[in-house]
């Protein structure tokens, strides 16, 4: 009789033990990072690599060379090629000097001819004044008169001429230009590839896209790496973030930017304490996963909550971490 006594009050003290280490928290969950995989953005030979699994990385931090000769050896085939293009352009100035000397040629002759028409000018007034006075016949008038009639002629033939070789070289000029204008449009998706060339290059050079730690490798040294292949995984462990589970019940008080208790194990079967803040809560619910316990362990249904808990260096992803809701709700030992 006695010997039954005492196991039910064993069993009692441990089912009071049990609802005590329950009612200590009002969910728990698995600790998690924002986790980023680096890859590849081009295809080469890894020739350095300069992480290895648990090593802080700052951003920026140059981890990974790929060997891009290949890359270096079009780009500069692209250069020659494109200068090539370019001296196919032609130069309209030795079509055109000729031209242009008999432009001046016949500039000078216009200019030589109104000299002469000035003399005969004069010739003509001094003349017309002697032939008023009867000095001189009215015949040596006419036949200066005439002369300018004649060199007036010239210089508009020479003029003529002008034009017409203006024509000629403003044609050749036009001629050149469209011929250019077709090798350019040639030259022009050529120049066009060198950047990229250039943000190839870029890519083999791989560097760390934000401050962290790198969590796990994917390759080594002198392996080949395509476009899109993994490299290594990393995630800043400054902060985490506990994905716990509430029920509907426990939804009203619930918010976000809410400061809750966050409880992690820690030596001789004790909790260590931490702060955390609410910073996401799912808008629809979900069946319980089989490993999370809630509050009410009855619930099928429960939402996912996201709690920013800093790291002190003690938390590590995957570790369990149980939250306090109420600040009515004490920690005790487990």
């Amino acid at each position: 009789m006695k010997h039954n006594i005492v196991i039910s009050l064993m069993a009692c003290l441990l089912w009071t033990s049990c609802e005590q280490k329950q009612a200590q928290f009002d969910a728990t969950g698995m600790f998690e990072a924002d986790e980023i995989i680096v890859s590849a953005e081009t295809t080469g030979k890894i020739i350095a690599f300069n992480v290895a699994e648990g090593s802080e990385v700052q951003q920026g931090t140059v981890v990974a060379q790929l060997d891009c000769e290949q890359i270096k050896l079009q780009k500069q085939q692209t250069k020659a090629t494109y200068a090539a293009v370019g001296q196919k352009q032609n130069n309209a100035t030795p079509q055109t000097q000729i031209l242009e000397e008999q432009l001046m040629s016949l500039q000078r002759q216009i200019e030589t001819q109104q000299e002469q028409l000035k003399v005969l000018e004069k010739e003509r007034n001094r003349m017309d004044k002697l032939v008023k006075a009867d000095a001189v016949p009215a015949k040596q008038l006419d036949d200066i008169v005439g002369q300018m009639n004649v060199l007036q002629k010239q210089i508009a033939a020479t003029e003529s001429q002008k034009t017409v070789i203006k024509q000629q070289i403003q044609s050749q000029k036009e001629m050149v230009a469209i011929q250019n204008k077709g090798i350019l449009s040639e030259q022009q998706p050529i120049a066009e590839r060198l950047p990229m060339f250039d943000d190839q290059l870029r890519h083999c050079t791989i560097a760390a896209p934000t401050k962290g730690t790198v969590l796990l490798t994917y390759v080594k040294n002198n392996e080949m790496a395509t476009i899109g292949k993994p490299l290594f995984k990393m995630a800043s462990l400054d902060t985490l973030l506990l994905r716990a589970y509430i029920s509907g019940e426990q939804l009203s008080s619930v918010k976000l930017n809410q400061n809750v208790r966050v409880l992690v194990d820690d030596t001789d079967g004790k909790y260590r304490e931490l702060n955390g803040k609410i910073i996401w809560v799912s808008n629809k619910a979900e069946f319980t996963p089989k490993t999370i316990q809630t509050k009410d362990e009855r619930t099928n249904l429960v939402y996912a909550t996201k709690i920013k808990v800093p790291n002190d260096g003690y938390l590590k992803i995957g570790m369990y971490g149980e939250v306090v809701l109420s600040p009515n709700n004490q920690t005790v030992a487990k």
